[in-house]
């Protein structure tokens, strides 16, 4: 095998939970391939560079083999390398998101702030 669909591969590698999600993301725009952006049918290639969005998160990934058949984790893993400055800009993120903390909103508004931010907003 040669070349395979980028969402059969996306979902192979584990990065979306079924294929259909991988199609939904590549016809979003969220994967790109070798920077640019491609439909679910197009093909890829060992030796492609990927640029993978989920969310927050951002993956850049290289190719390392081909599959069409989902298998374990560890399988998966194999199938691609992540670069480098994917892996830093990641943990770069994690960390800010983690000494951010988690934000709370407090408590839900009571009855008076409530009829505060309906007249606030103009609804009645």
């Amino acid at each position: 095998m040669d070349s395979v669909r980028i969402d059969k591969w996306l979902w192979a590698a584990r990065f979306f939970k079924t294929r259909s999600l991988a199609q939904a993301a590549v016809r979003g725009g969220h994967v790109q391939v070798d920077g640019r952006s491609c439909k679910p049918a197009r093909s890829i290639s060992v030796g492609d560079r990927l640029t993978i969005t989920r969310g927050e998160t951002v993956f850049v990934v290289d190719v390392r083999a081909l599959s069409e058949r989902r298998g374990p984790a560890p399988q998966a893993r194999e199938l691609y390398a992540e670069t480098e400055a994917s892996i830093a800009a990641r943990e770069q993120r994690a960390e800010q998101r983690r000494l951010a903390g988690n934000v709370d909103p407090g408590r839900r508004p009571d009855k008076r702030q409530r009829r505060r931010i309906r007249s606030f907003s103009g609804k009645s």
